[in-house]
């Protein structure tokens, strides 16, 4: 009688939003503000009237658990939007059904990791072998206890053996659809940690947090979608789950490290590709990874600022199958590929007696010197660039760059030490048209220790506005000299950019469309051409309009291809997506094909890389149309250039050439802020 009298609570409920929906329709469609969501959800576009009904999003809260004595397992949740509304599950009385699945895990007494209670027998069609794997259980019951409140009780039953002290976990994932309002599926999912006797929990896997892996993959969602945090994951990526058609564990401490470490696993560098089958014997292959940061950046993932209570358990718990997943062709029963000297590794706590987690010098055995990226090591003096001035910067004229190049320490260094200095002059600022490179390390020194180069090639007499002069180069040092671990590393300088004016009008920087800071959130410290290049802010002077890489690329594979910055960044993050090869020729001729590249994100979030507002249109009035020699128009327009890099079939080139006259493109009309089709409306997720 009580849930009886619950669901017609619901119905009333209910009937009565829809009612008051209806009569009030008129006014919403007049009068309703728009819902708190971002431009980066397609609610935030919706029909208000349409949205005020629906209520997007999904919200999935465990609220209590308990394991019966009997081994019942069940849980209590609720269902709501984000802003709290009780949801229906079965989408009767709300908008959407609420699928929901739930998976029960324990940590049993002197381990560190789950062990699953709901767990099934696959048998590969394969090989015919059979493993366990863990995942969400079947067969379950719901029964409603409230609005958007539930009791699912678990067919899965806990073993008689339950011990009652250790910590419990229970997750659950789940979808909202609501494609029928073009609002797409919503996901989320939630884990409830208990002690089955009742007393506080203690002891928990808490090493790598989701806000870490969203650094870069913006956001982290797999298997469809609702598995969304690294919380529920370890929930079923347990070191008890094997995939039985190649053999691999889903262990997620084994799994992660090697996907992420892909194509430079030696297994993978000896020919054995990393694969994993899921589900409908779908072939994962991890093959072609490229981490986007150096994998050695251990901190990108282990992060000490997440709030991760055991962030650093890489460095404190070393062990053979978290080490042994990237360093793979290590044998520790034999001790084959360890070290010279190295003994079989019987056990796990072997490890630390070496590898402590930071020694007193870098490449050490410890985890951190073990880990240390050379061009960042501590031990490296450091080159610092600072661009003073530029004297005799008139149009026509051949300008004179004055600069300093110190250590770290701020004390001088002599242009003699320097292995490399370069100094780029590119111009107007409005949009660079081409860029003069020089060797400066001839440049004169002065009495306060900066030095002056004076370019051997002019500024063009009819320039005019501002014009740019960028600083590049490095010197070798050499690292633990004399010793078995000596190496000779570029300790390369950041790059500096300093604008000038060329015809006395006030200087004007370049536009500022992505942030170096945007690119390491990926790539942890961003650094291409032999270390040289690690600014965008100097990227751009060369990866211009008119730039291709026709300087190197053999003539049997011509046309070139534009290396434009806005073209190659976009077709390089697109990768594998492209419908057609992206090949550029760079220095030494090396050959540099981006469409297996795999991007880790969501192309549809431009702020993931753009400097807030800077993909919006119209652009500037004064930007060149690209060199594009291998693209369907040739030169491309300035707006075209940046949308057909990722939309590359011939109809998204056809749209662009259809709605470009004489006068410009008329993109904006349509795609600009305002647009029917604005870039935040097509790119919602």
């Amino acid at each position: 009688m009580d849930t009886m009298r619950n669901r017609v609570g619901v119905l009333t409920t209910a009937r009565l939003a829809a009612v008051a929906a209806v009569l009030l329709g008129s006014v919403a469609l007049v009068s309703a503000p728009k819902p708190a969501y971002s431009k980066r959800e397609k609610a935030f576009f919706a029909d208000p009237s349409i949205v005020a009904f629906v209520r997007p999003g999904l919200v999935v809260q465990i609220e209590s658990a308990a394991i019966a004595a009997d081994g019942t397992i069940t849980a209590k949740f609720k269902i709501t939007d984000p802003k709290g509304l009780p949801l229906d599950r079965t989408g009767t009385y709300t908008p959407g059904a609420v699928n929901t699945s739930f998976i029960a895990a324990t940590i049993l007494a002197g381990q560190q990791q789950y062990t699953a209670y709901t767990t099934r027998l696959q048998t590969s069609p394969i090989t015919g072998v059979s493993a366990t794997q863990a995942g969400a259980d079947a067969g379950g019951t719901y029964q409603q206890v409230g609005e958007g409140e539930y009791v699912y009780t678990f067919h899965t039953k806990a073993p008689a053996t339950i011990d009652r002290n250790a910590t419990h976990s229970i997750g659950v994932y789940s979808s909202r659809n609501l494609t029928e309002f073009d609002l797409g599926t919503s996901f989320d999912d939630n884990v409830f940690n208990f002690v089955p006797n009742g007393t506080p929990v203690v002891t928990t896997r808490d090493v790598v947090r989701t806000t870490s892996c969203n650094q870069c993959h913006d956001p982290l969602s797999a298997h469809g979608g609702a598995r969304k945090s690294t919380e529920l994951c370890i929930l079923c990526h347990t070191p008890q789950t094997t995939d039985p058609d190649t053999g691999n564990t889903v262990d997620f401490k084994v799994m992660v490290h090697k996907i992420h470490q892909g194509e430079g696993l030696p297994s993978v560098e000896a020919g054995v590709p990393y694969q994993i089958i899921g589900f409908g014997q779908g072939v994962n292959d991890y093959s072609s990874v490229v981490f986007p940061a150096d994998v050695r950046t251990c901190e990108k993932c282990h992060d000490p600022n997440s709030g991760a209570a055991q962030a650093n358990a890489y460095l404190a718990n070393p062990t053979r199958d978290a080490c042994g997943s990237c360093h793979d062709n290590v044998n520790f029963a034999t001790g084959e590929n360890h070290s010279a000297d190295s003994l079989p590794e019987i056990s796990d706590r072997q490890c630390a007696n070496c590898h402590t987690p930071e020694g007193e010098l870098d490449f050490d055995p410890s985890i951190k010197g073990a880990h240390v990226i050379p061009r960042l090591s501590k031990s490296l003096p450091g080159t610092v660039f600072t661009l003073i001035r530029v004297d005799n910067g008139a149009a026509g004229k051949q300008p004179a760059v004055t600069f300093s190049v110190k250590d770290k320490s701020g004390a001088p260094i002599p242009l003699s030490a320097m292995t490399r200095l370069g100094l780029d002059l590119a111009g107007p600022t409005t949009d660079y048209a081409g860029v003069i490179s020089e060797n400066a390390l001839g440049a004169a020194a002065n009495a306060d220790g900066s030095y002056t180069y004076t370019f051997t090639a002019a500024i063009p007499a009819t320039a005019t506005g501002t014009f740019s002069i960028g600083i590049e180069g490095y010197r070798n040092v050499k690292l633990l000299p004399g010793t078995k671990k000596e190496v000779t590393v570029r300790d390369a300088g950041a790059n500096q950019v300093l604008s000038f004016s060329v015809d006395g009008s006030p200087v004007a920087e370049r536009r500022k469309v992505v942030a170096i800071e945007n690119c390491n959130q990926c790539h942890s410290s961003l650094s291409v051409h032999g270390d040289n290049r690690n600014q965008t802010v100097l990227c751009v002077l060369c990866h211009n309009p008119n730039g291709t890489d026709v300087a190197r690329r053999p003539a049997e594979e011509n046309p070139p291809e534009t290396i434009d910055f806005r073209t190659m960044i976009h077709k390089i993050h697109t990768g594998e997506e492209l419908n057609s090869e992206f090949t550029i020729y760079g220095f030494g001729g090396s050959k540099n094909d981006f469409t297996d590249v795999r991007f880790p994100g969501d192309r549809r979030n431009c702020e993931k890389c753009h400097v807030p507002g800077s993909q919006q249109l119209p652009l500037n009035d004064n930007l060149l149309s690209v060199v594009t020699p291998r693209g369907y128009t040739n030169p491309t327009p300035p707006t075209a250039a940046a949308c057909l890099a990722c939309h590359t079939d011939k109809p998204a080139a056809s749209h662009a050439l259809s709605n470009t006259n004489t006068l410009g493109e008329a993109c904006a009309v349509c795609h600009g802020p305002d647009g029917e089709f604005s870039i935040d409306k097509v790119h919602a997720r």
